[in-house]
This record gives structure tokens, C-alpha cells and sequence, in this order.
């Protein structure tokens, strides 16, 4: 049985912090990127976020787009999912700053999703805000503008959902 069906964690994903991702795409095949409010330097990624206790990774990632982007279930469609987690670790000053220290770094599932909407529906002006501003981003960039650590995560993703883009 996998994960999914147990609801266990793999020996070697204790100390990751569960975690949905979503590479948005508009009609052109660009993804949606936004550059955090947290972070001293420009680094732009794809939503991402944790996945609650009982929820599935699809439902955390709605849920997840919905909180930083505005962006509502019925704006997307979900054309893929990753076949595995992927994985990357925290650089060790930042371990004890996130999450309380609880965890090591993030096993994130990944989506694709494509946007239905409007780009006047997409308002990261939220409640509590992760980005200060946002844009659509050719995918080729998409390694060459997120923090170093997350960068082999996103080079995977390019590889494993190339079709789509």
C-alpha cells in the first residue's frame, strides 16, 4: 500500500513537513510565480503550503491557492499530479526559524493546474499575505529565480511535467 491509502509517513520523509505545491499555468503555458514578503532577496516561486492533518494533498492544495493567490477551486482545473514526493532540506540557519523547528525541511506533492480565470481574479492581498507582488513567468526561468535550496525540486518538476509546458 502507498502513503496515500496508509496515511503513514516513509521512514525516510520523518522531520519533512507535508506539503502540496502548484505550478499554475494561464493559457499560454506560463506559471504563475510570486515573490515572497518574507525574504531579503527576490525570490519568486510557485504556491506552496502545508498540508493539515486529515487533509489530502489535493485539498491542502486548493486550499493553499486559494489562501495566498485569491484564486478559487472553480477557477482551476487540475491536469496532473506528481508521481512522487519530492523533497528538499532547509539550509541548517534556517531550520529552527520555520515551523517552530519541528522539521528538517518540506516532501511536497506537486499539481498542475490550469487557470480558468481572469488575471483581475488573482489578489494576493489576503488575509495574511505570503507575496508582495506576482507575475506570469515563462517555466525555463523558474530555476534561475527561486531560493538555491528549493532549486533541484523545481528542476524535477520542470523535467516530470514538461508535456504541459
Amino acid at each position: 500500500m502507498n502513503e496515500a491509502a496508509t496515511g503513514a509517513t516513509p521512514v525516510e520523509d520523518r522531520g519533512y513537513r507535508p506539503c502540496a505545491g502548484i505550478m499554475l499555468l494561464n493559457s499560454a503555458s506560463h506559471v504563475w510565480v510570486g515573490r515572497r514578503l518574507d525574504m531579503t532577496s527576490h525570490a519568486w516561486q510557485m504556491p506552496q503550503g502545508g498540508i493539515d492533518p486529515g487533509e489530502t494533498a489535493e485539498a491542502a492544495a486548493l486550499r493553499e491557492l486559494e489562501e495566498e493567490t485569491g484564486v478559487t477551486p472553480a477557477l482551476v482545473e487540475i491536469i496532473a499530479a506528481s508521481r512522487d514526493w519530492y523533497r528538499y532540506d532547509l539550509p541548517p540557519e534556517l531550520v529552527r526559524d520555520r515551523w517552530g523547528g519541528r522539521y528538517k525541511g518540506q516532501r511536497q506533492r506537486w499539481y498542475v493546474m490550469r487557470f480558468l480565470g481572469q488575471d483581475s481574479d488573482i489578489n494576493i492581498a489576503t488575509d495574511a499575505p505570503e507575496f508582495c507582488e506576482w507575475r506570469w513567468s515563462e517555466a525555463a526561468e523558474l530555476p534561475h529565480h527561486i531560493v538555491p535550496f528549493k532549486r533541484p525540486v523545481y528542476e524535477a518538476l520542470l523535467k516530470e511535467f514538461s508535456a504541459f509546458l
